[in-house]
């Protein structure tokens, strides 16, 4: 999810309790992801296509880390079909 997220934006700690693990600020992304569905017969059928996004805390380390996912929503436009 993370190699295709596009969107980053970046936002500054204001928070003291997260001074020390986001001391160079947070970055949120918007990315996609499918999950496949099964019929009964064990068949896939289609996959539901969701958007999230995430929360990335950028160490005082220079390290990114996932913080969260968040705002998981599915898209009901037109199920990716096989």
């Amino acid at each position: 999810m993370l190699k295709i997220a596009v969107g980053k934006h970046f936002r500054e700690n204001n928070n003291e309790k997260h001074y020390r693990n986001a001391a160079l600020g947070w970055y949120r992304y918007e990315s996609r992801f499918a999950l496949p569905v099964y019929g009964e017969n064990g068949k896939l059928e289609r996959y539901n296509v969701f958007h999230a996004s995430m929360l990335v805390r950028h160490d005082e380390n220079g390290k990114m880390y996932l913080y969260d996912v968040m705002d998981i929503k599915k898209e009901t436009g037109n199920p990716l079909e096989l």
